[in-house]
């Protein structure tokens, strides 16, 4: 028996398919103007699980799982635009369709990293739009829009449930909200289905003159489309349950009053990173792709968004990145070699079951790994030691490095016994360039691995001087060396470069430091 929180009821409800024969799902996708950032990841990989959950309880067969592509946008147009003024071949819409293409194959790329399933449909805005202009007039014919000025809107009073998801009244809504009052519109709170396009933006033939479709509209046609009137879970973003989960509602259930639209909503709660809000103001906005080069695994990645409840808001830290890395490391090792057992932990199950309680199913993982067969078996429901996501096991692990470490305090005791202090300072001052921290107490020295004791400045400038240069070469090379130390950048198309995250330095940068200063003492000999 599964359990969800619905969003719609507020409560915890055991979940009852419309058709126990055929399980339906819609999750709202990206707006593929550029790559995912690692906010936008977060429901894909948890609403993964509960694909894979319902897969095993009904069969792979009885589950159809869609998530679209919004391939209609401003910031998409703008790019196109741009390309076309710079002299790039093709009509505006063809340069549209080439960027939302190299999108969508870069968002495929990263969510495939993260041991994501792909979903049974992943249908694009721009090939339903024919299902959304009719969909627009069957409201229209029903009194609940109107066109105006080249404009069609949805009468949000004409539907007596609006704001029912959110928990708004629309009254509310307008005194409590800056709300956009266009002379074409009847109310404050209606909302576009339909603008219009000048020559510069894409557009499509409509009884209400060449435009294109608001944002709402399209996965309200999308899922009618290929779901029905009715379906079972509709999921997303918490960000996204108001305006756009509450518009989709109305319009749905405007147009198709004999269906019910989505009967669950599960929604995830925000991303921080380092306990703060995610955003390039703060210099620690970073894609999926910026933590796959830095080193980070994809299936770490996942591991840590895995370990917080999808009610609750998640808080990426590079210690939880470092901690999954070594769990995995554990298991992968454990199972290295085993044959996964087609068993899944019962506690596992019951823990998903309960509203998708990952965490709770990851502490299950942690007691079985006495029995690898079932370790491994039970992780692959949640996505994790899987055969195809386990090469960046085999690299060298922080094992490699520790004894590089040790040699390297050895020889730095070595040189304050012979009181050799230059030499002794040249091995901290190695240690300290890697990303070492050392303590020293009356017992002897200890270490760590400390991203923050990465002398960031030497990467920073020499990037800054290649940028003076334009030399690209010169660019790659220093962008290349401050990454493997673990000093990423927001914008590196910019001059005024910053740092934007200070990761864990890879193991390739540590050894290969700490080995320079080992030969220099070697050679002192």
């Amino acid at each position: 028996m599964i359990r969800l929180h619905n969003s719609k009821t507020r409560r915890k409800e055991t979940f009852r398919p419309l058709d126990p024969r055929h399980v339906r799902m819609y999750l709202c996708g990206p707006t593929v103007y550029d790559r995912a950032h690692l906010g936008n990841a977060r429901p894909v990989v948890v609403f993964d699980v509960l694909y894979r959950l319902l897969r095993h309880v009904y069969g792979a067969d009885h589950v159809t799982y869609v998530r679209n592509f919004t391939d209609v946008d401003d910031k998409i147009n703008a790019t196109a635009l741009a390309r076309k003024e710079a002299g790039a071949p093709g009509t505006l819409e063809e340069l549209i369709r080439a960027r939302t293409e190299e999108t969508i194959g870069w968002y495929h790329a990263d969510m495939d990293a993260l041991g994501a399933l792909r979903p049974d449909h992943e249908p694009r805005a721009t090939d339903y739009i024919g299902a959304m202009i009719t969909m627009i007039a069957d409201l229209i014919d029903r009194g609940h829009a109107y066109a105006k000025d080249g404009h069609v809107l949805f009468r949000v009073r004409s539907y007596a449930d609006y704001g029912a998801l959110s928990g708004r009244s629309v009254d509310d809504m307008i005194a409590g909200a800056r709300v956009e009052v266009a002379p074409f519109k009847e109310d404050p709170m209606d909302f576009v289905l339909w603008k219009p396009s000048d020559d510069d933006l894409p557009g499509w033939d409509s009884p209400w003159g060449r435009g294109r479709p608001g944002w709402h509209i399209e996965c309200s046609a999308m899922s009618y489309e290929l779901l029905g009137a009715s379906f079972d879970i509709h999921a997303g973003g918490i960000d996204l349950q108001f305006p756009h989960h509450e518009n989709e509602i109305a319009q749905s259930c405007c147009a198709h009053p004999e269906g019910g639209f989505a009967n669950v909503w599960l929604h995830n709660e925000m991303l921080q990173v380092e306990g703060k809000k995610m955003s390039k103001s703060l210099g620690n906005f970073f894609t999926v792709r910026d933590l796959l080069d830095q080193g980070i695994p994809g299936e770490v990645i996942r591991f840590v968004f895995l370990q917080t409840h999808y009610g609750k808001p998640m808080d990426w830290t590079a210690e939880k990145a470092a901690q999954a890395e070594a769990t995995l490391r554990k298991w992968r090792a454990l199972t290295a070699g085993v044959a996964a057992a087609h068993e899944v932990a019962p506690g596992v199950l019951e823990a998903l079951a309960d509203d998708l309680n990952t965490a709770g199913a990851l502490a299950v993982l942690h007691g079985l790994t006495g029995e690898p067969a079932l370790l491994k078996g039970s992780a692959q429901m949640l996505g994790l030691l899987m055969d195809e996501m386990g090469d960046w096991a085999k690299a060298p692990s922080v094992s490699c490095v520790s004894a590089h470490v040790e040699k390297a305090l050895a020889l730095r005791a070595e040189a304050r016994i012979q009181k050799d202090w230059a030499q002794a300072d040249k091995i901290r001052d190695a240690l300290k360039a890697a990303g070492i921290r050392v303590k020293d107490s009356p017992s002897g020295p200890t270490w760590s691995i400390e991203k923050d004791e990465i002398d960031s400045l030497p990467y920073f400038n020499a990037v800054r001087a290649a940028f003076a240069a334009n030399d690209d070469q010169l660019i790659q090379v220093a962008v290349s060396e401050a990454k493997l130390a673990g000093i990423h950048f927001t914008d590196i198309n910019s001059l005024d470069v910053s740092p934007a995250w200070r990761g864990v330095p890879s193991d390739e940068h540590i050894m290969r430091v700490l080995s320079d200063a080992l030969e220099s003492s070697e050679d002192k000999k």
